[in-house]
Parts: structure tokens; sequence; C-alpha cells
């Protein structure tokens, strides 16, 4: 069974990442999208930083071991500030569905690289098939035509696709140094976030963005602000909790959640209408998640209770015990 703490970080991941495609949405009207990502780094540092100097001592904040260091820069440059960056600039070019579509591969690619570099994150046929129901989900949820995602701008594709494998080799790199890590997921935040805004600010410098350019109107700081605070301090605060709890593989299944999130808070707050094969979609993904977690059962729950007790019941209930949708070695 999934704790109660596990089941609201997936939640509010989801929920607070839904959000972040809407706001950019609105708010690349009004920055250079490099710099929107950067500007909005900055503010989740400051407060970020504020933080953690308050609630934390000094001997909590220093990085101590090598995986420390490890894991801050895998959480600022790869799952928060490149990741981010690609994908900003990647929705210029390519559809919000076809955009939800690509980065929806990060719960696929991220096996591949936990199958690499972590030996308890393997995953079973089972987990797999579960997998591919996700994506399935995805798609039709977002319902894009097929000519736009074998046609088109295959540049935006490839930038977008490239954001995904970032999110996942990062998660896969936190998870690999959490053994060794002392640092807590917050702090690991606080540290990252100074990274994704450095970062976020040489790629804007680079490609000639201006501060010059943007607009600053009341809908441009509402958008800020959404994926300043929301989903740049407590989405991540929420999946980087889920992320020590779960591993990377699950706790990237947020992401095909994402979508769903999306199009239910374009259907209640800007009027956009669902379309039935979408809710199609909404099944397959949950019936996707209960092919996944229907692995972590124990099995004596499915006997009556004086067969569930007997040591050969036991023996076989232990034997089956294994992370949910993977296999150890």
């Amino acid at each position: 069974m999934i704790d109660r703490r596990t089941l609201v970080f997936f939640v509010l991941s989801s929920v607070f990442f839904g959000g972040t495609f809407v706001a950019a949405k609105a708010g690349l009207e009004y920055f250079p999208p490099l710099l929107f990502v950067a500007l909005r780094f900055d503010v989740a540092a400051l407060i970020m930083l504020g933080y953690v100097a308050l609630t934390a001592s000094y001997e909590e904040l220093r990085p101590r071991t090598r995986d420390d260091v490890v894991g801050i820069l895998a959480t600022g440059g790869l799952v928060i500030g490149l990741a981010n960056a690609l994908l900003f600039v990647g929705q210029q070019y390519a559809t919000s569905a076809v955009g939800a579509i690509v980065f929806s591969l990060n719960p696929i690619l991220t096996p591949v690289f936990a199958a690499v570099l972590l030996s308890d994150e393997r995953l079973s046929p089972r987990g797999a098939f579960g997998m591919v129901l996700g994506l399935l989900g995805v798609a039709l949820v977002v319902s894009p035509d097929p000519a736009m995602l074998v046609g088109g701008d295959a540049f935006g594709r490839a930038i977008l696709f490239a954001g995904a494998v970032s999110a996942a080799l990062g998660a896969v790199l936190i998870r690999r140094a959490g053994s060794n890590a002392t640092l807590s997921s917050t702090v690991r935040i606080a540290w990252g976030l100074p990274i994704a805004a450095a970062l976020s600010h040489g790629l804007a410098w680079s490609t000639g963005e201006s501060t010059g350019s943007i607009a600053w109107t009341t809908e441009a700081l509402v958008a800020l602000a959404y994926v300043s605070l929301v989903a740049g301090v407590l989405a991540y605060i929420a999946y980087f909790g889920l992320l020590e709890s779960t591993g990377a593989t699950q706790a990237n299944l947020v992401f095909y959640v994402v979508p769903v999130v999306s199009t239910l808070g374009g259907w209640a707050l800007l009027d956009e209408s669902i379309a039935p094969l979408a809710v199609v979609g909404f099944l397959t993904i949950f019936a996707g998640f209960a092919v996944i977690g229907s692995e972590s059962r124990d099995v004596r729950t499915l006997l009556p209770e004086w067969v569930a007790h007997t040591p050969v019941a036991e023996e076989r209930a232990t034997a089956t015990e294994e992370p949910r949708g993977y296999r150890s070695d």
C-alpha cells in the first residue's frame, strides 16, 4: 500500500506541475523563454535560501560528501535548470499537445537510466506494461493530430525530448547519490535553485535575450508568481520528497498525470472542452498505475486468514515482495 505521505507528495507534484503549462503558456506572451525561466528561479532561489537559512543549522546546510555535491548538481543543473530551459524553448516550436506527449516520455526514459545506474530499480515485465499503458493514456488525453507528431518542426520536438532526458537522468543520479547523501531534499533544492538560475541566465545571455523585451503587465506578474512560488518551490519540494520515498522511476510517473491536470485545469478555468477520448485516456492512465501498483500487494491479502499465516504462505509472500513494478538483482 502507498503511505499517506507518498500519496500527498504525488498529488501535490501532479497538481502544481500541471498548472505550470498553463502559467508558462500565458507568461511566454510577455517574457522571452529563457529569461522567463531565469527570473522564475531567481525568485524561487531567494525564497528557498531564506527559508532554509531560518530553519536549518549550519551543519544541516553544509554539503559533507561527494554524493551531496552530485545531488546538488543533478538537482540544479539537470532536473530543474536544463530540463525547464529546454521545455520553455521547445514549447515555442511545438503545440502544447505535442509538448505533453514528448515530455511524458520521462517515465519511459527513467527506467533506462535506472537499469544502468541503479541496482534496486529494475523494471519488470508487468511494470513495463503499466508504463506503456500510462503513455497511451497521455496520448489519448492530449489527442494530438498524428501528422503533428511525425511532421512539422522536428527541432522543437528534439528540444523537448532533450528536456525529458535531462529530467530523467537527473532524477536517477539524485537517487543514486542518496545512499551517502547527508542533505535533506529541501536543502538540496535551496542549493540547486541558484545553479538553475545561473544556468538559465547564461543561456538567455548567449541567445541575446534582454530584459528590455519584457512586458510587465499584471498577467505577466501573475504567471511569474505561479511558476516561481508554486511550480518553482512547492512543486519541487513535493517532487523531491516523492523521489526519496519511492525512487526515480515511480516518482516520474507524475509526468503521466500532469497532462490530465492541465486538461482539467483548462476545462475548469479556461472553459476548454474535454473530448470523450480524453476521458478514455484518464481511465487508461489509471489502469497503468493499477498494473504497476498491483505488484506491491501482499499475496496474503488474497487468501483466507487461516491460510495466509501458514509457513508456506509466509514464505511465498516474502519471496514475491519487490519494489512496485521492478525486480532487483
